[in-house]
């Protein structure tokens, strides 16, 4: 499993990180959240809001910052 984190480093971004390895630590699972702050590999993606979560290479959550828990369920389904 691959996850990003997708923004230029503002306080949203931050906490999208510290809430995906939470939800990863939490469901032990070994993966690492890769942050990416180039605007060309974001616009890769499509995405026109940070900050945005991305698995596997789909864009699971854009635009907002969601919880530990709700990474969590994105991660288990």
């Amino acid at each position: 499993m691959q996850m990003q984190v997708l923004g230029t480093g503002c306080a949203k971004c931050k906490q999208l990180v510290a809430n995906a390895e939470q939800a990863v630590r939490e469901l032990g699972l070994a993966v690492t959240v890769e942050k990416v702050e180039d605007p060309r590999a974001i616009m890769h993606h499509h995405v026109m809001s940070t900050p945005a979560l991305v698995v596997d290479g789909e864009v699971k959550v854009a635009g907002r910052v969601p919880s530990a828990a709700e990474i969590r369920i994105l991660l288990a389904g």
